[in-house]
């Protein structure tokens, strides 16, 4: 070729500050119980809930009908019209809250949405600044909930590493878990260049401990 251009395009990796972000550590087992603490707390009209699978949107989804929330799920496996019926109806605040994975969610963009919760942490990051990037929009500003469990850190990790910021705990819960070290630390000191312990295994940090 003569004079050959090359273009790429840079990944996102920065997060809106009109976005307020929280972590909360849980565990897998109690993710759904502190999603029903949250949602009655904080008594919000639309709330966008974001899951790795669609088995998990519709189990998460089924779970809050029962708790006398009004849900519904958004994923593939889902009709085309039954897609925009749901879509349409969180719009026009039928629907209290949309458990969506994130092949089904690109592209939403709903006017006022004050909440996303990141039921399962995205194993992508660039992910993580998409899901939270449905919130805080046309200068208004939202908030990103995440939850993490011990599988979740590796995750959480590269995520923090990505958007260059520590994502601030919330401990005040009464599902709350912590590690046993502040995860730069316990990777720090078990870590060497290579990444691996002296044991020769990899080591993402200890397990949970119930507070």
């Amino acid at each position: 070729m003569t004079n050959p251009v090359e273009i790429s395009v840079t990944p996102e990796a920065k997060t809106t500050e009109l976005v307020e972000q929280s972590l909360y550590y849980v565990q897998k087992s109690e993710k759904r119980s502190l999603l029903h603490h949250l949602l009655k707390e904080g008594g919000r009209k639309s709330v966008l809930v974001f899951t790795r699978t669609k088995h998990g949107a519709d189990r998460v989804a089924r779970d809050l009908n029962r708790s006398g929330f009004q849900a519904t799920a958004l994923h593939g496996d889902k009709t085309q019209q039954t897609r925009e019926r749901s879509l349409q109806g969180f719009k026009d605040g039928k629907l209290q809250i949309l458990v969506a994975t994130d092949i089904a969610a690109r592209g939403i963009d709903i006017d006022e949405l004050g909440l996303v919760v990141n039921f399962d942490l995205p194993n992508i990051p660039e992910t993580y600044i998409h899901r939270i990037g449905r919130t805080g929009r046309a200068g208004a500003t939202g908030k990103a909930i995440s939850f993490c469990d011990y599988e979740e850190k590796i995750y959480l990790r590269d995520i923090q590493k990505l958007i260059g910021q520590t994502v601030p705990v919330v401990s005040d819960h009464p599902f709350h878990v912590k590690l046993m070290e502040p995860m730069s630390v316990a990777l720090a000191s078990t870590t060497g260049s290579s990444g691996r312990s002296a044991g020769g295994g990899r080591r993402y940090g200890r397990k949970f401990s119930q507070r």
